[in-house]
């Protein structure tokens, strides 16, 4: 088995923000998606939520503040899974809570290297 990161992106638009209401409506979702992973031995890693404020270092080592908020999507967060190869680990991240309201989000799915 190979191990595969699932990073979650959603629309960071002022327009996509979902209410507080939406917001707690998308927890059981997520922790149903999380708990089936964990109950096939799918799921490696939780990982967890990231906060908005970051910084971005670039060559030369200058740092700026980030991520942007101008940018209209935003990286809010990611797990790592077992999975055979990238066609499995994809099956996965279809049925991800991110992809549904009120996220209009996104799932990226890239396989770790094995360290030699």
């Amino acid at each position: 088995m190979n191990e595969f990161l699932l990073i979650f992106r959603r629309d960071n638009s002022k327009e996509a923000q979902p209410s507080p209401a939406a917001l707690q409506d998308s927890i059981q979702p997520w922790q149903e998606w999380l708990g089936k992973l964990e109950a096939e031995g799918t799921l490696v890693s939780h990982g967890n939520r990231l906060r908005p404020e970051g910084t971005v270092i670039k060559a030369g080592k200058v740092v700026t503040d980030g991520p942007y908020p101008d940018i209209k999507e935003s990286i809010g967060g990611f797990v790592i899974v077992k999975a055979a190869d990238l066609a499995a680990a994809t099956e996965i991240g279809k049925n991800c809570p991110v992809l549904n309201a009120p996220w209009n989000g996104s799932v990226e799915v890239r396989m770790l290297m094995k360290e030699a």
